[in-house]
């Protein structure tokens, strides 16, 4: 058991939370909680911390999944240091970052559904046939962790095929970032690009349509349909899309507002035009 504030693993943990180039020297980020290490995929789990105070009820509950990786307990109060959040639950693992390229995201394929005859559930199977309503998500450099992770839960929940930040985006690797994403880090592609513009021209080489949301829009969202291939582009919380980046889009759209409201947050309006895509695909 770990009892020493200054164990190698201890600093490691807390560096690894503080500092991106730590994360990125060694291709890990930290994820707290419970039900973060209980949707990990085993196989990108590099270790586990678990304080003592949880270390019996959680092999209870994990114990098949604990046992197949790498694990050590913490003394509480050394576990409360490594930790990032105010009410540790407990348990720390340690992730393999994700690596994705824009050729991946480009050659999504269909899923279909089936019914697992052991469990009797519903279940994802992947396809063949690659998708002809791909559906993605620009970011041009949005500051907030916790926008950047709401982006990706609403993302996850519409079935976007990929998320696209511009380089001085927020690191997604960011301990309040991973927590707001409530696990779908884990599941929706993303890459971050260091000419933005560029890879707009590449999603519009593959007949992809590229909306920007602007204040200032010739139609508002509601106007166009995003039935085919589409993606929207979305700008900083405050200072919204650069207009040599908003150049680069084939439409630019607007959500109508009343009282004295200006703009709205950046996941939010990522939420309005996500879903009117989502309910166009169902119904269309």
């Amino acid at each position: 058991m770990i009892t020493s504030f200054s164990n190698k693993s201890v600093r490691e943990v807390i560096q690894l939370t503080q500092k991106a180039k730590a994360r990125n020297r060694q291709g890990v980020f930290v994820v707290e909680g419970i039900k973060m290490f209980g949707e990990a995929p085993v196989e990108r789990i590099e270790r586990v911390y678990l304080a003592k105070r949880v270390e019996e009820e959680l092999r209870e509950t994990y114990g098949k999944k604990l046992d197949q990786v790498k694990c050590e307990t913490v003394a509480d109060d050394v576990f409360d240091r490594m930790s990032d959040t105010k009410t540790p639950q407990g348990l720390l693992t340690l992730v393999r970052q994700y690596h994705y390229r824009l050729e991946e995201l480009l050659v999504r394929t269909q899923s279909r559904k089936i019914v697992d005859k052991n469990t009797g559930r519903s279940v994802s199977v992947i396809g063949g046939v690659r998708k002809k309503n791909l559906l993605y998500l620009i970011v041009e450099d949005m500051q907030d962790p916790g926008n950047l992770g709401t982006i990706f839960r609403t993302g996850e929940a519409v079935g976007v095929d990929g998320i696209i930040m511009s380089n001085h985006t927020v690191d997604i690797y960011n301990p309040k970032t991973i927590r707001s994403t409530m696990g779908a880090i884990y599941r929706v592609p993303f890459i971050y690009t260091e000419d933005l513009c560029s890879t707009i021209q590449e999603l519009q080489k593959n007949n992809i349509c590229v909306y920007a949301a602007d204040l200032h829009g010739e139609k508002y969202y509601d106007e166009c349909d995003y039935c085919g291939a589409a993606a929207f582009l979305i700008g900083n919380e405050g200072k919204g899309l650069r207009e040599e980046t908003a150049a680069y889009a084939d439409k630019r759209i607007s959500i109508p507002m009343e009282g004295s409201v200006e703009s709205l947050n950046a996941a939010a309006a990522s939420t309005v035009l996500l879903y009117e895509a989502y309910r166009q695909r169902r119904h269309g």
